[in-house]
């Protein structure tokens, strides 16, 4: 089953100082290569900071939009890991070793399948 990481960390009020966060992008870096040797990866990105985001809202047809997120919170989305993991419990370990667990909290959801193709079709034509 397909997972999404999803890292929520508190966002920097200043930037770090470069041997941390060199020291960081060496942990995230050997995070993403036990992904690949135990055969979970499937993708994962960083995100630019919350203030970079621009939220998107549709309302009586007309397209809204507002700088930066949604709502304020004391944790934003940093990034995300695609896995594929043979059950929860092997996604919950992953999560466990991502580097920003550690001073925020890493968000374990399964990937809701959608049905392609003629399976998609017999869904719709059962409906």
């Amino acid at each position: 089953m397909r997972y999404l990481l999803l890292i929520y960390t508190p966002e920097p009020t200043e930037a770090a100082p470069q041997d941390q966060m060199l020291d960081e992008v060496h942990e995230y870096d050997a995070f993403t290569q036990w992904t690949i040797e135990r055969g979970l990866f499937k993708g994962g990105e960083a995100l630019h900071p919350t203030s970079a985001a621009t939220t998107v809202r549709v309302r009586d047809g007309r397209t809204i939009t507002t700088d930066g997120p949604f709502a304020e919170t004391k944790e934003a989305l940093g990034g995300y890991y695609l896995i594929e993991a043979h059950d929860l419990d092997e996604a919950i370990e992953a999560a466990a070793r991502i580097p920003g667990a550690r001073r925020g909290s890493v968000e374990v959801r399964p990937i809701f399948e959608l049905p392609t193709g003629d399976t998609a079709e017999a869904v719709a034509a059962a409906g």
